[in-house]
């Protein structure tokens, strides 16, 4: 059984690059979302196995939705995505509940390594 997952991220070019990678490793993309507060509602929507998250986004950013989504379901798996590597992000992502971190640009053995270990735990 394929697992699901949810792709946040404002960049409809980060999304396809994820999608491409994620659903090439068997992963069953059943939601995405542009904006934290799009991604909040979807994920109680479709309740996917995994998401995948952008911290900075338009309207509410990873970091605020990552703290509704573990609120709303505390065993929420949430990978944090981003482009800039500040120490002060990544550490309230981790404070929040993110399971991992992966670094744009994207590298698609990177990235399936990340997901494979917080999926297995």
């Amino acid at each position: 059984m394929a697992i699901k997952v949810m792709i946040v991220d404002d960049s409809m070019f980060m999304r396809k690059m994820l999608r491409d990678i994620l659903t090439e490793e068997g992963y069953e993309i059943t939601a995405e979302a542009s904006d934290g507060e799009e991604a909040v509602a979807k994920y109680r929507e479709s309740l996917p196995d995994l998401v995948t998250l952008d911290i900075v986004m338009p309207n509410k950013g990873g970091i605020e939705a990552l703290q509704e989504i573990m609120a709303y379901d505390a065993a929420a798996r949430v990978v944090m995505c981003s482009a800039i590597g500040q120490e002060a992000l990544t550490t309230a992502a981790a404070e929040a509940g993110a399971k991992a971190f992966i670094l744009k640009p994207f590298n698609p053995e990177l990235v399936t390594r990340v997901l494979r270990e917080v999926v297995q735990g």
